[in-house]
């Protein structure tokens, strides 16, 4: 899947991501993925339906879905780099994601956020609607120790 909007453009094409831009901005300016170690950033997008945000053909943004592609799918891993951020870019990306063929008529699409609800509820995303129904095993230090 690509989706061009003049110079910027959005691509599955998972030879084209660029790893170690993935990788540095994860392990070192995320915040919730700080510490992690390449091999594991290799082996999720390995592994992920993910999607590359270029800017005159250099990669600015990804983000990565974890699925079944019939009735689950996870968003994580979404950014856009500091620079770029502001015009735009992330709306375009997250669309993207959003427009993907393999991902229409899932009966759930979640994602975790701390501080970018108002991108997400833009495309429909809202808290749960049934909150107590949910768990999690959660380990937010993991790839420090």
């Amino acid at each position: 899947m690509t989706t061009n909007d003049s110079s910027f453009e959005v691509s599955t094409d998972q030879s084209r991501l660029d790893i170690p831009m993935i990788y540095r901005f994860l392990s070192e300016q995320s915040s919730w993925a700080v510490g992690i170690s390449r091999p594991l950033v290799e082996r999720a997008i390995e592994n992920s339906l993910c999607f590359g945000a270029y800017l005159d053909g250099r990669q600015i943004g990804f983000a990565r879905v974890i699925t079944d592609f019939a009735t689950f799918a996870n968003l994580v891993d979404v950014f856009v780099l500091p620079e770029y951020r502001g015009r735009g870019y992330g709306k375009q990306l997250v669309g993207a994601v959003l427009r993907h063929p393999s991902l229409q008529r899932l009966r759930r699409f979640t994602l975790a956020t701390n501080d970018a609800q108002g991108l997400y509820e833009r495309f429909g995303f809202t808290t749960p609607r049934n909150p107590e129904t949910l768990m999690e095993r959660y380990f937010p230090n993991i790839y420090l120790s």
